[in-house]
């Protein structure tokens, strides 16, 4: 893991795509989901260091949820448009 790598991820990006992009979820259910996952991890994260008497903590947290909701949506649309 170079130093950039070390900064910006905390494990190489081989490290990524093994325990992430090449993981059980992302096999059965798709990246989508792994992103999601993430998403939900980083908001319990958040959650452990702050509350809604923190805007900025809580405005993170409705962002989290906001790139979720379009996730989903994208899933969605993605599914009608294969089954037409």
């Amino acid at each position: 893991m170079n130093e950039a790598e070390k900064r910006m991820y905390g494990m190489s990006q081989e490290d990524i795509q093994e325990q992430y992009m090449d993981s059980l979820t992302a096999k059965f259910c798709g990246l989508e989901m792994v992103v999601a996952g993430l998403l939900s991890d980083t908001q319990e994260l958040m959650a452990m260091g702050g509350n809604e008497r923190n805007p900025l903590l809580d405005q993170a947290r409705k962002n989290l949820n906001i790139a979720k909701f379009v996730l989903f949506e994208m899933m969605d649309a993605r599914r009608e448009k294969e089954a037409a």
